[in-house]
């Protein structure tokens, strides 16, 4: 949430979702949320267009309504790349959205605002991608190997300042 005696809210789209990143990494508990396994070759393999579109439909169908059902407890932990986010981003509920984005409860949101906030998270989705480069299997350990470390044949990716979506 912003400080007073700090930089505003960025107006523009790339760079308000930069900024508001950065603000949910200072939260512990926002911090702690990653992909899991299943959710990471679940991304890959349906690509960023999909991911994009279930972005949409699920805060539409979760979070869009002015009074959603279960609000509070409506977003799964797991199950879904975008559940996942949902909750890194603070858009899992309309209590967190408001603590966090500055839209009230008790209305719906607007196609504006839905964009907004799946814009915000595909690019934590993204980001996770890319801190988790896809694994090579790893071989079964013998004694002899053990002794002498394997390479990996994919390096991981280094921090840019614009990040390539890795799917």
């Amino acid at each position: 949430m912003p400080i007073e005696g700090t930089t505003p809210e960025p107006t523009d789209e790339p760079q308000w979702v930069m900024w508001t990143l950065q603000r949910l990494s200072g939260s512990p508990f926002r911090a702690k949320f990653r992909l899991s396994d299943a959710d990471l070759a679940y991304a890959r393999a349906k690509g960023r267009v999909t991911i994009d579109r279930h972005a949409h439909e699920m805060l539409r169908a979760r979070v869009g309504d002015a009074r959603p059902i279960k609000d509070g407890k409506q977003t799964p932990w797991k199950g879904h790349p975008v559940f996942t986010a949902q909750h890194a981003t603070a858009t899992c509920c309309r209590g967190c959205i408001m603590r966090w984005h500055h839209i009230p409860k008790g209305r719906p949101l607007t196609d504006a605002q839905i964009d907004r906030l799946a814009a915000l998270v595909m690019a934590w989705i993204d980001r996770d991608l890319c801190d988790h480069p896809m694994q090579p299997q790893l071989p079964i350990e013998t004694a002899a190997s053990a002794a002498t470390p394997v390479e990996s044949p994919r390096p991981k990716p280094t921090s840019t300042a614009t990040m390539d979506p890795l799917f």
